[in-house]
């Protein structure tokens, strides 16, 4: 078999190079963005081991070094991962013997801002595990703490505090399993119940909120309003043998009533009847009760008035000759009173003043009371008091 000369081999590596770079040039190569993690500590984490987002490893670590009392961890990923802005780091590990990741978190989610190249994570953004020495040395801490040393130290009697309480709980605890159970139960069904009806509780907690700010608004009302409720129930404190026996005497009058209404049930309900078509002749005459309520006190008053005690009569002045008086004096003021009296009388006396002022101007007399001489009547002192002998001399004598 004939090798390729020297020559050949030279000419066909440059040409595979130069179809590798414009493959890189045509197609396009993926960068890497990078991160830089500080962490409290980063045990068993190593260069090349995985950085992860959902359990999927995406890059790796570059290298890890001691920064003061941190570590600082150099991380790279491929561009076309995406990280949010907000995300943190957490040392994971899958085992208790073998190399750990780091997994991102939390996964990008198509939205918002992404972590941007070379950003740093702080020690505040990231966590690591809980080690094992860290576990082993809590427990012995606390086998110590509730230990001979420290709480269940012996006292007088040589017993430690927390050996008699385990004692005493295992005594009242004892026997009682079913009990227990069955209230871990009911508490679960609380629960239950009471997630069911979150929104209705919230909202009960919420309106008792309301009303306990509403009583601190009032706190003043709300004192004097205790002060009241204070003195009134020493009040009945100090009343309380009289409160029992008016109660017990009340006691007694109420089976008395009973017995009363038991035995006369049927004149009762007669009564009842009777006294209900009483109401009703009152409400149907309430107007003609009204008038008596009313008018009644004055005629009471003028019966009073006239009532004579020396000679036990009821004197009265009728005063039948007051129109006869008033017609003497102003004849026109005087019939025009008594036509007042009758519909339309107003007219019928502005017709008749003036004939009725002709006719009285015309009598040659100051005063129509002159006519009383010619009617063989004497006339009085005052024109306006005419007796009814008067009046009967006018009408039986005049001319």
């Amino acid at each position: 078999m004939k090798l390729p000369n020297l020559s050949t081999l030279l000419t066909g590596a440059i040409a595979l190079a130069v179809v590798a770079g414009l493959a890189v040039f045509l197609l396009g190569g993926e960068g890497t963005k990078t991160a830089t993690l500080s962490f409290d500590r980063a045990i068993s984490v190593y260069k090349g081991s995985d950085i992860r987002v959902l359990g999927v490893p995406v890059g790796s670590v570059d290298s890890v070094e001691p920064n003061g009392t941190t570590v600082k961890v150099e991380v790279s990923y491929p561009e076309s991962v995406k990280l949010p802005e907000d995300a943190t780091a957490v040392i994971v590990t899958p085992a208790v013997v073998g190399d750990r990741f780091i997994q991102m978190i939390p996964a990008y989610d198509g939205s918002g801002p992404v972590l941007a190249d070379g950003a740093q994570l702080g020690v505040d953004r990231t966590a690591e595990p809980l080690e094992l020495d860290d576990v082993y040395q809590g427990i012995d801490d606390l086998l110590v703490a509730i230990g001979p040393q420290g709480a269940n130290a012996p006292g007088p009697d040589g017993e430690g505090p927390l050996s008699k309480l385990l004692a005493n709980t295992a005594d009242n605890l004892a026997g009682n399993g079913r009990k227990i159970n069955q209230t871990i139960t009911d508490i679960t069904g609380l629960t239950t119940t009471l997630d069911n009806n979150k929104d209705a509780l919230f909202d009960t907690v919420t309106q008792v909120q309301r009303f306990v700010k509403i009583l601190a608004d009032n706190d003043e009302t709300v004192r004097q309003f205790n002060d009241s409720l204070q003195g009134a129930a020493d009040l009945l404190e100090g009343e309380r043998d009289d409160l029992a026996a008016t109660l017990d005497n009340l006691g007694t009058a109420l089976v008395e009533v009973r017995r009363f209404v038991q035995d006369n049930r049927g004149s009762l309900s007669s009564n009842i009847d009777s006294l209900q078509r009483l109401t009703r002749i009152l409400v149907n005459e309430r107007e003609s009760l009204d008038s008596i309520l009313t008018d009644a006190p004055l005629a009471l008053n003028n019966l009073y008035l006239v009532y004579n005690p020396a000679a036990g009569t009821l004197d009265t002045r009728a005063n039948l000759t007051q129109p006869f008086k008033m017609l003497l004096n102003n004849p026109i003021q005087g019939l025009c009173g008594i036509l007042r009296e009758q519909p339309g009388g107003d007219q019928l006396c502005n017709s008749i003043k003036g004939p009725l002022s002709q006719v009285t101007d015309a009598l040659p007399l100051d005063d129509v009371s002159q006519l009383l001489p010619r009617a063989g009547v004497a006339a009085p002192d005052r024109p306006d008091q005419y007796g009814d002998a008067t009046l009967a001399g006018i009408i039986g004598g005049g001319q």
